[in-house]
Formats: structure tokens, sequence, C-alpha cells
């Protein structure tokens, strides 16, 4: 689209994404320098629009970044009173006392909240130092300077034909110059992703590794709700099938956030990570929890769970990449919110600091360096063979040798297993459709379980329909030349959201239907498909969910 003119305006630090990560950088940049131009890009209609709520916060992202935030209001409140840890049956459970747990497990001193309201209150804190904050603007491309560099994004591009092209009515946007550009999309962005592929960012690493979130919160019977309890559920209904658990935390006013993990390495493509997550709560112990209450909201996204080994270099000709985009959760405490936080600090400083000796559009070297060294790298490596434990050893084996891991590097420092690899990649783990068996699945009851669809429509996930389709086919004939009798087209159950099928008619040749209004923006398909035929991309600014002001 190089023949597309567009106006520009320059920045000192263009950010993209208002997530933690992002809102982060942007106030610390500001904090450091009050001169400084920066400006942050939200595709979301809102700030929190696209954060899917619900999260246990290890503060100390935002003790450094504002250590008054209690006195300026944010709205972290709920402090976490009593950890459950249970490994589920068919129709019981064990406790998992807390003494055998290392002490990086511990809950105790961290915040049940609202990650969505929490990035609505940043948002205000980084107006407040004068950060030109620009909501429903998607940053769909790419801007690369003279010498292969990344010198900005374009943004705010409406109005395409259907078939991508530009039309009467299409705005072609505007193109945000920096003199560094920071990729804060959270995981599998479609920036960051060719950012790492065009710069080769992944190499001498491991390969990325990722889960599947869904989320539900629901309203409960006053009687049955426990503020500050905290619980994570391993075991049934996934068993042998895949790695996963839940996580059930109680918050204010009567309500809990009830989500579900399932590890995208499964290999039975009949696996159904939706349906898993809709038998869970008919586990007597949860069951018990939910009845009489309702559900008020569903959402999804993926989880980056490689760890440090899998993290990609994280600075790159023009700008980094922060966050979620580098991979930074701590899969057995299941936090990435306070380390997304550290990154944005670190960006910033290491920014900050080659802007004033007289520098752009060159690498951050520095940041790398506190990436790979620092505080993020105290909390990730002493973690870092969880994943591929439990992977390779199955739940009860990875239990232990996990916990003696984690144990022997918080005293001694050193793991006995060194760095474990994590092998394939989650596409290329999926096994052929005729070497598994199917999988059958009750039906929802409509009082504790949901069909998707309806679930969807309580992420209040919007698409102009006449937009080109943002979920991207590099080869349209695949999911049925390949897909469907290789793999019995796994899109139509990875996906949470139901925006793949296959219509199969009397008389008809089979149809891969892509229902992209439903899309809540989790990426699974770019992550699971296994003929990597799939390319999550962005769609308009303002569409896509909008998960509620909890």
């Amino acid at each position: 689209m190089s023949d597309i003119e567009r106006e520009s305006m320059e920045y000192d630090v263009v950010i993209v994404g208002a997530g933690p990560a992002g809102l982060s950088a942007a106030i610390r940049l500001k904090q450091q320098d009050p001169d400084l131009e920066v400006v942050v890009l939200e595709k979301g209609s809102e700030v929190g629009a696209h954060i899917l709520s619900g999260a246990v916060l290890d503060t100390c992202g935002l003790d450094k970044l504002i250590p008054d935030w209690k006195e300026k209001g944010a709205p972290i409140k709920t402090e976490v009173k009593k950890d459950n840890f249970l490994v589920l049956g068919p129709a019981g459970h064990i406790r998992v006392p807390n003494w055998p747990m290392p002490p990086l497990m511990n809950n105790h001193g961290n915040y049940i909240v609202s990650m969505a309201n929490v990035c609505r209150w940043m948002a205000e804190q980084a107006e407040e130092l004068g950060v030109e904050i620009f909501p429903g603007m998607a940053a769909s491309e790419l801007v690369y300077g003279e010498n292969g560099e990344v010198k900005g994004v374009v943004a705010g591009v409406f109005g395409l034909e259907e078939d991508g092209s530009y039309g009467p009515n299409t705005e072609p946007g505007m193109e945000l110059h920096g003199k560094y550009v920071f990729i804060s999309e959270g995981v599998r962005g479609s920036l960051a992703k060719e950012i790492i592929a065009k710069y080769d960012l992944q190499a001498g690493r491991d390969v990325q590794k990722f889960g599947v979130g869904m989320k539900e919160i629901w309203e409960i019977d006053p009687a049955k709700h426990r503020e500050g309890t905290v619980t994570h559920t391993m075991g049934w209904p996934l068993g042998s099938n895949a790695g996963g658990g839940s996580f059930i935390y109680h918050l204010e006013n009567n309500q809990v956030y009830v989500g579900f993990v399932v590890h995208l390495n499964y290999k039975n493509p009949h696996l159904h990570p939706y349906m898993e997550f809709q038998r869970f709560k008919h586990h007597p112990e949860i069951a018990k929890l939910l009845e009489g209450g309702k559900r008020v909201a569903y959402g999804a996204r993926a989880i980056t769970e490689g760890g440090y080994q899998s993290m990609p270099k994280a600075s790159f000709p023009g700008g980094a990449l922060l966050g979620c985009s580098v991979g930074l959760v701590n899969v057995p405490r299941i936090k990435g919110n306070h380390n997304a936080m550290l990154s944005g600090i670190a960006a910033a400083d290491a920014a900050v600091k080659a802007i004033k000796a007289g520098r752009a559009s060159d690498e951050l070297s520095d940041y790398e360096e506190e990436l790979r060294t620092g505080e993020i790298a105290k909390d990730l490596k002493k973690v870092r063979n969880v994943k591929p434990l439990w992977s390779k050893f199955g739940l009860t084996a990875s239990l232990m040798l996990g916990g003696i891991d984690m144990w022997v590097q918080s005293i001694f420092k050193f793991s006995p297993f060194g760095t474990v690899k994590h092998g394939k990649t989650d596409a290329e783990a999926t096994g052929k459709a005729a070497d598994y068996p199917e999988i059958e699945y009750p039906k929802p009851d409509g009082k504790l379980s949901f069909d998707r669809l309806t679930n969807v429509s309580f992420a209040a996930t919007n698409h102009e329909e006449s937009q080109p389709c943002h979920l991207k086919l590099t080869n349209p004939d695949l999911p049925i030349s390949v897909n469907l009798p290789q793999f019995a087209e796994p899109a139509q159950r990875y996906c949470p959201a139901g925006v793949y099928e296959v219509v199969e008619e009397d008389g008809k040749d089979a149809r891969f239907v892509v229902n992209f209004q439903n899309c809540v923006h989790c990426k699974t398909c770019d992550i699971k498909d296994p003929s990597q035929n799939i390319t999550w991309t962005v769609p308009q600014g303002g569409d896509g969910p909008n998960y509620p002001n909890m």
C-alpha cells in the first residue's frame, strides 16, 4: 500500500496497546522526562475493552511505577485472604496443603482485581502526565525506515472494501512515527509476529508455548461468597487428554471469576477446550458454589506459557516488544501482569537513556539485558521447567518434579534439571484424528453450562460485517482438503467463540465457514491450526469484545 497517501505525526515514543505493559511504559516515560511526546494506540473501543478481567495481581510492578497507588484510588481493594489448591477427580477432590508449596506460590499479599479497571485507572494516570491515548485506533501496519528499522505504525484505517481494497469511503488512516516504537499488543499480536519473523528474534530460543484461557464472571448466592478466597484446581475433567486447570477468585459484590485454562499442546484433535470448561462447572465442588447464581460475562484469550527459555529477543531496530508480546507469564503462579508492568518500566528507562544520548531508531540493548538478568528473569528462571516437565511426564509426576525443582531453586539457586526444552510447537503437537478417540460431551444445561454462541453474546463482541475478514487463510482450500480428513478440522472445536464451522449439505461439497463476527480476539486459531494456515490480524479499530466495566 505504498501508493496510499497518509498524514503523519511525529512522537518520541509510539506505543501499540493500552494494556499493563504499554501503559506502564507510557507513565514511566513521562515520569522520567515530562517533555517527551508519547502516544498510546488502543484497538479496543475504550481502554480495558479487550482486557479479560479477573486476575490475582502481584503489585510489585505497580509498587515500582506508582508507589502511592492506594492513595491515588487504584481499583485494587480485595486482598487475598485464603489460598486453596485442589486436585479434582470425577466426583471428589483432594486438597493439597499449603505448607509443601514453594514460597513463590503463596498468594497472600496479592489482590483479586479486574485488570480492565486497573488499566482504565492507569490510563487516567498516564493522561494526567500528558500521554496521548487514542482508543479505537487499531495499528494495522508497520512503517519501516530506510535502513530497515521500525519507524512507526499505520493506525486508524476504516471502511475497507470486503476484499481488503481501498474504496471511495475508505479512511486511509495515518502514520505515527517515533524515535522508538513499543509493541505491547498482548499474546500473538500481528505486528509482533511480523517483527519476530523479520528480525529472526526467536533464533537460539526455544519454541513459544500457549494455552487458551476461558473465563466467566458469576454473581453467586451471598451465603456462598467468600471475599478474598482464591482456589486453583487441576485434574478432572482434562485427565490425560490435556494439561491445564482452573481458577476461582472471589472478589467483592458477591462476584466470582471462574476461569479454565487448556494447554494448547494437546494431541487429540477431537478435544474441545470450551466444552471441557463447561463440563468442569458440573463437578460437585464447583456446582454447589455456582448453583442459584448467574453468569454475567464471558471471554477468552490465549496465554503465553513458554517461559524464560521461550522469550524471543525483545529489542529490535527501532523499538521493543513488551509484556505478553514477549511472553512473561509465570505459569505455575498464573500471573503475568506484574512482569508486563516491569517490562514497560524497563523499556521506558532504556528509551529515555537513549533519547537523552541523542540516539533514535536503534536497538535498546539495555532493555534486552534487563529482561534477561533483572527482576523478570529472576521471577521466570526459577519456574522455567514446570511447563515442559508437565508436558513430558503428566500431571502427577510434574507436581512432584516441578515442586522439587522450584524448592531447590528457591534455596540453592540452581535447577537439578538444567533447562528442559519444550519440543514441538502447539500446532505440531496436534495428532491425526484417526489415531485418537472422539470425545462425547454432555449437552449444556443452560444453568451451569452454556453453548458457545450464547456465551459469546456475553462478551459483547461486535465486528462491522462489511469489513474484510480479519482471519486470513493462506490457502482457502486447506481446511477441507487437509485439515478435515487428517485432523477432523479442529478449528471447529479449539475456537472458544464458534468462529469456524464445516458445513456439510446433501449433494454438495463440504464448506469451511469463518464467522469472524463472533471473534473475541483470543488468537487460538493462529496458534493451534495444525497447517498454520490461519493468520489473525487486527480488524478496524473499536471492533471486537467489549468486556464489562465490573
